[in-house]
């Protein structure tokens, strides 16, 4: 199922009157292949080097092998579902629909609240809408409203407890910055907002992936010096050196490097014919190696078809 939700007004209108162009359809397609390539080439890829770690006994892992899988398991999830939506939205624009995006670049974010506003961005937007405004026992209360919102985005993704901790834990810090205020927020050095919502990002996705509570407790000790396994073994070494690439690759390809060739028409319009060219060449390149992966059979089911 397409978790993505869109705005009833504007499908119903395209419903009864949409066209498709030509540039409906070239742009479909290029951002369907790149949704393809997200999810077979990156994200695939990802979750064969996070199921040698997180997915074999968590009790065994270093402390660098711990954040080493779980930092993996943080870009696989985007790429995974990122990919998702760039093929539901490819599609619908092939058809003459536009929806809207549903992912910002959310790894840019300067804090959590700033990431939620970047990632999965209709849920957030249906809850915002729908939920926000509901009293809770009665009252109006932003921080018992954003309680409420939390509590339910985590068993809105399943009925385990560990969906239930992730809600209330990124609801926390959602609480705790409204409490703060943006305007104190801005006054912390850029470089420490980013360290702290990247250690909270990727803590989160350790919560979300282990279902199991005493595979979860363990990951928790295993981030830290009390870890009885050491810091780092030859295991993750060998495994970041063998692939180091795909890796760093992965990182580049969270900021927005798609709309490179936008600008670079905007300020060269003489060299508009070679970016398209340039651009035409790596889609095909891309689809290639994505057909490839597929016809090899490694690649795996999208992980959001279980919420």
């Amino acid at each position: 199922m397409w978790l993505t939700i869109v705005r009833y007004s504007t499908i119903a209108a395209e419903i009864d009157d949409r066209t498709t162009t030509v540039a409906d359809l070239s742009e479909g397609l290029t951002r369907f292949i790149i949704g393809l390539a997200k999810k077979v080439i990156l994200a695939d890829q990802l979750f064969r080097i996070v199921d040698q770690f997180l997915g074999s006994k968590p009790e065994n892992l270093t402390v660098a092998g711990t954040w080493y899988g779980v930092i993996l398991y943080s870009l696989y999830i985007y790429f995974d579902f990122s990919g998702y939506s760039d093929m539901a939205i490819a599609l619908g624009r092939i058809f003459g629909f536009h929806f809207d995006e549903n992912f910002n670049h959310p790894y840019l974010c300067k804090d959590i609240t700033e990431f939620w506003q970047r990632w999965h961005i209709s849920l957030g937007t249906f809850f915002r809408d729908y939920l926000l405004p509901v009293p809770v026992f009665g009252i109006r209360n932003k921080y018992l409203s954003l309680g409420l919102v939390w509590l339910c985005t985590g068993i809105w993704h399943g009925a385990n407890w560990n969906y239930i901790l992730w809600g209330v834990y990124y609801g926390t810090f959602i609480l705790l910055e409204t409490k703060i205020g943006k305007k104190k927020m801005r006054k912390i050095p850029i470089v420490i907002r980013h360290i702290y919502n990247k250690l909270v990002i990727i803590i989160g996705f350790g919560i979300f992936y282990f279902e199991d509570t005493h595979q979860l407790l363990i990951f928790f000790r295993n981030l830290t010096p009390f870890n009885p396994n050491g810091f780092y073994s030859y295991f993750e070494q060998m495994s970041l050196f063998n692939n180091l690439f795909l890796i760093l690759a992965a990182v580049a390809c969270t900021f927005p490097l798609l709309e490179l060739p936008k600008k670079l028409r905007e300020k060269l319009p003489s060299a508009a014919p070679v970016i398209s060219v340039t651009g035409t060449v790596l889609s095909v390149a891309l689809l290639v190696m994505s057909s490839i992966l597929l016809v090899d059979a490694t690649t795996k089911a999208f992980l959001y078809y279980r919420f």
